[in-house]
């Protein structure tokens, strides 16, 4: 028996899995405007972390023919997770985390920045993987370049701020994990902000009247379609190569307190702000998850909670009607600015007592109260996933 709600828009339903989980108005209206764009492909899909975003609602999947709509992908293109379990059980953690999160904060440049001196492996990566096609696009798109034009080989490897972070979490086998959350940095967001406005510029050519502006989409078989995709494409290679490094040089903090540290089995990684083409119900067609992940039968994926409360690794068990996917996290039930009015230091600081983390203004917006109840998200979906581990956090790394 599947768990989605059915909500008619007039031009392709919606299919909600948000039982027992709060919805805004705001959001609601959003997943309408979607629903009712001329090239939807059967219906679009919610998950239940789904909450307000910019154009389209985070937490929602959009199936598309003939068409991608790039503020629905977003700026933060291929943003994702990484997790992978170690070697190392509970008893052998010190009394005090402190030492390891200072510790990853000086290996892994967070917030704002960015290498000063950049890796080898990550120069030879930049090298090898990014760099002839980076100059193609910057000589193609000269808009799309930073204003620092080295930021983006010396941002490969590093967090960024909001919503990113790095965790040290143990399961329920008491064994240690690293997980972490980050995307494709400024040059994704560069990307994304530029093919955003060439959507915008077209529909206004055309005349076309969106319910929101940023609804505006590419045509397949246009110039600008076509570069969109390869340069989603590479932005989207770019973040997972980021958290690749990223969790790199995790491991290698924890190898200087752990000499005989041990990787147990391959990381989990998936993006949850991007898109693919993708067969469903007999047809081609372009899957834009904003805010979810891939759930195909038998694939894992990482839901995080919050900094403190719980995360799930689980396993896809492939439902068509979600066109395979599976929520991001637990979602956002306030905005960050009524986050900062509703919440004092105090009540972050008890709510992370447990973890080894900021507990400062700077993360107020990120405090497990502004977000949805993890454990109703879960029982939302039980029919698109099932749970391989549940995590909790002991460090948790925020930019």
């Amino acid at each position: 028996m599947s768990n989605y709600e059915v909500i008619d828009s007039g031009h392709a339903p919606i299919k909600a899995w948000v039982k027992g989980v709060p919805v805004e108005d705001e959001a609601k209206r959003q997943l309408l405007n979607v629903a009712r764009l001329p090239f939807i492909h059967r219906h679009v899909a919610a998950m239940p972390d789904v909450h307000f975003g910019i154009g389209a609602t985070v937490g929602s999947v959009i199936p598309t023919k003939g068409a991608i709509i790039p503020a629905a992908v977003g700026v933060d293109i291929g943003c994702g997770m990484s997790a992978v379990r170690t070697s190392i059980p509970a008893a052998r953690l010190p009394d005090s985390l402190r030492e390891i999160r200072l510790a990853i904060e000086a290996a892994v440049p967070v917030g704002f920045a960015m290498h000063a001196e950049t890796p080898m492996a990550v120069s030879k990566a930049w090298r090898q993987r990014f760099a002839e096609d980076y100059k193609a696009m910057i000589a193609q798109f000269p808009k799309i370049e930073q204003r620092d034009a080295t930021a983006a080989p010396r941002q490969l490897g590093t967090l960024g701020g909001g919503n990113h972070f790095i965790e040290l979490c143990l399961d329920e086998a008491d064994t240690l994990w690293v997980m972490l959350h980050s995307g494709s940095r400024g040059i994704g967001n560069k990307i994304g902000t530029f093919f955003i406005e060439r959507a915008k510029a077209h529909a206004a050519e055309r005349g076309v009247k969106l319910a929101d502006k940023n609804l505006a989409w590419l045509e397949d078989g246009t110039e600008d379609f076509k570069a969109y995709v390869r340069w989603l494409g590479w932005a989207q290679d770019y973040a997972r190569a980021n958290r690749d490094m990223m969790l790199k040089a995790i491991v290698a903090v924890l190898q200087r307190h752990f000499p005989d540290l041990a990787l147990s089995e391959e990381a989990v990684n998936c993006h949850h702000n991007y898109a693919s083409l993708e067969e469903h119900f007999g047809e081609r067609v372009w899957v834009t998850r904003k805010g979810a992940v891939r759930a195909g039968a038998g694939e894992l994926g990482i839901i995080p909670g919050s900094m403190g409360a719980k995360s799930y690794i689980v396993r896809g068990k492939g439902n068509p009607e979600s066109f395979m996917t599976c929520s991001h996290g637990a979602g956002r039930r306030m905005s960050r600015s009524a986050a900062k009015e509703a919440f004092t230091l105090e009540d972050h600081a008890a709510a992370t007592a447990h973890v080894e983390c900021r507990k400062d203004a700077g993360v107020i917006d990120e405090t497990p109260g502004a977000y949805k109840d993890i454990d109703a998200v879960m029982a939302a979906q039980s029919d698109l996933v099932e749970v391989l581990h549940t995590l909790r956090q002991v460090v948790c790394v925020k930019g």
